[in-house]
């Protein structure tokens, strides 16, 4: 709209318009909110970690961050990342990364108190992190936020295959060659480096862990763990409730291995709560220890465990994956049952009621077998995936507390945190190991144009456009109605097109292939010609919303008089509004003076009826 004039934008104006034709005219997520209810006495213990003297108080808007920790089980669950591009655009914060960059994504993580801070991997190796950067965790060497992403060149190349984070947040990462870095939050040794000082850019840790290959990492709210490949399990950070598992509440400054009685056993998975610690070994049995005052240990009782203690209550099941909640705990065995128990204050145990649960029950007994479980240390949310595909979600689901699991419509698991977690994390860091796979609608819009595979073209203009007729025959009944039998087209190799210019018909074969329509405005009008001799209806609205975004004092009488000629009335009254609105600049145009005589005293009979000649 013209700011010299304080006239009403085109599309809000309805006023007196009639058409210029006979006929009658047209016409967040609230904030993670404070834990169960049950996990008051954590408070009363000094279980729940407290905010270091050191750092600056927090906003009490921004409460305690989240952890994310992708399980390693004995058999992989068949998650919808096998075989299908991974996409992350369900997650607000990637709305600002345009669909080139978004191509590049192979592995992604969102994390943070309002899920406001991304890290994210490319195909080529690098690493890249964007958001709000509390503590310190995008590791870019300062504490700035940014919305534009930003490349840790540390990381360059190195392949990433495990990666979690705190509610600092600290985050931890692994790589293909087993190294272990560290970076954000550390008022309690979380990072491993023996200090309490922030770390400000990823840095390697090796106490403890030289000539160690770390395959998976996990975060607690303060602590951390990580798996090696010879099944060893290490921890470090906070440990007021023995969540490190050293057989004492004393801080562990850098990594311990986790012994007592899994010093003899392989471990194949490791997972974190807020202020507790959990792992299988490799003939499916669970141990777990640290806080247990809402019966996340699965051990019969609430009383927390300074040494790892094995879940009797799974004992002749074997375990395939394991997760935590905040306060909660989900079990999937082999066999495909579920399991569950610790704090049910929102109904996360899935179990048709609010009642906490000391040791393991199964859940969903009547379904079919489940192939995935998930569940993130900072949400009191559920889900699981059937071996069908059907998703289930419940626990806290915005706001709402689902006390039984409620059937979806999703795909995947992720979409239930991306959709109805509080925050909207990840609850695994997001993959998709396939970087050469295409989908369908990849694959059409790749041969669009391929001579190697069309049998067909068309030659407008003097130059070729490759085409396959089956494609046109299902897209376009124009194509479905001209490549029959009868038709002298359906024996031809070559087409001659002589009513539309190259650029336009061009434009229209690559629609059918790709949904997308790329043209000037100007072109726009040809490709609406077609259009409406094609009766191709939606690539006619793609058109007029070209149109109208492409709208200029100087064209806006050409195109008022190609919505007429194409009976595009909705494009007809924008423009006609856009034209009353700039009516001194239009009338100034070559345009004006070049319009059908008719056309223009319609359109001024119209004006005049909107008050445009009023003094």
């Amino acid at each position: 709209m013209d700011s010299r004039d304080s006239r009403e934008d085109p599309e809000q104006r309805s006023g007196l318009w009639q058409p210029l034709r006979s006929g009658p005219p047209l016409t967040t997520c609230s904030p993670l909110t404070t834990p169960d209810q049950d996990l008051t006495n954590l408070t009363n213990q000094q279980c729940g970690p407290p905010r270091p003297a050191a750092l600056p108080p927090r906003s009490p808007a921004l409460p305690l961050r989240a952890e994310v920790h992708p399980s390693t089980p004995l058999l992989p669950p068949q998650t919808h990342s096998q075989g299908i591009m991974v996409d992350v655009t369900k997650w607000p914060l990637f709305s600002l990364m345009g669909p080139q960059e978004l191509s590049t994504i192979l592995k992604a993580c969102v994390f943070g108190t309002s899920a406001n801070e991304a890290i994210y991997i490319t195909s080529d190796d690098e690493v890249y992190v964007f958001g709000l950067n509390c503590s310190n965790c995008l590791g870019t060497g300062d504490s700035q936020s940014t919305v534009v992403p930003k490349k840790l060149d540390f990381l360059s190349g190195r392949k990433v295959v495990s990666l979690s984070y705190g509610s600092g947040p600290h985050v931890l990462l692994a790589t293909e060659d087993g190294e272990l870095f560290a970076w954000g939050h550390n008022g309690y040794s979380q990072l491993g480096n023996g200090t309490t000082n922030q770390g400000v850019a990823p840095v390697i840790v090796s106490a403890n862990l030289l000539n160690k290959k770390v395959t998976e990492v996990a975060c607690g709210s303060h602590h951390s763990m990580a798996l090696t490949d010879s099944g060893e399990v290490y921890a470090w950070g906070y440990n007021n409730c023995g969540q490190v598992g050293s057989g004492s509440t004393a801080n562990q400054p850098t990594p311990r291995r986790v012994s007592s009685c899994l010093q003899n056993k392989v471990a194949v998975s490791i997972v974190c709560g807020q202020t507790s610690s959990l792992a299988v070994v490799d003939n499916g049995e669970v141990y777990g220890w640290g806080y247990n005052g809402n019966g996340q240990l699965g051990l019969g009782n609430n009383g927390n465990q300074l040494t790892p203690c094995r879940l009797m209550a799974l004992q002749g099941l074997c375990v395939q994956q394991i997760v935590s909640g905040y306060a909660h705990s989900l079990a999937l065995t082999d066999e495909g049952l579920l399991y569950a128990w610790g704090a049910n204050t929102y109904g996360q145990l899935g179990t048709g009621n609010k009642s906490n649960q000391l040791s393991p029950v199964q859940i969903m007994t009547e379904k079919e077998r489940i192939v995935e479980v998930a569940a993130c240390h900072s949400t009191h949310t559920s889900a699981a995936k059937t071996q069908s595909g059907q998703v289930f979600m419940w626990g806290q689901c915005r706001g709402q507390s689902i006390v039984l699991p409620h059937l979806t419509h999703f795909t995947c698991t992720d979409d239930v945190f991306a959709c109805f977690a509080t925050p909207s994390v990840m609850w695994k860091l997001l993959s998709m190991e396939h970087d050469d796979f295409l989908t369908v609608a990849q694959s059409l819009k790749k041969e669009f144009d391929n001579p190697e595979t069309a049998d067909l073209k068309f030659c407008v203009d003097g130059k070729y456009i490759y085409v396959h007729k089956a494609v046109l025959k299902i897209r376009c009944e124009h194509f479905r109605s001209m490549f029959q039998s009868h038709w002298n087209e359906d024996m031809k190799e070559v087409i001659e097109i002589d009513q539309f210019s190259y650029p336009v018909y061009r434009s229209f074969l690559e629609f059918l292939y790709t949904d997308d329509v790329e043209l000037s405005p100007e072109d726009a009008i040809g490709l609406l010609d077609l259009a409406t001799s094609y009766c191709e209806n939606r690539l006619k609205r793609l058109c007029q919303h070209i149109i109208k975004r492409g709208i200029t004092v100087e064209n806006a009488f050409s195109l008022l008089s190609a919505a007429v000629r194409y009976d595009a009335e909705d494009l007809e009254e924008f423009c006609f509004k856009f034209c009353v609105n700039h009516l001194t600049e239009v009338t100034q145009t070559a345009a004006f003076w070049q319009i059908d005589g008719n056309l223009l005293k319609d359109f001024i009979c119209r004006a005049s009826r909107c008050g445009a000649f009023k003094n």
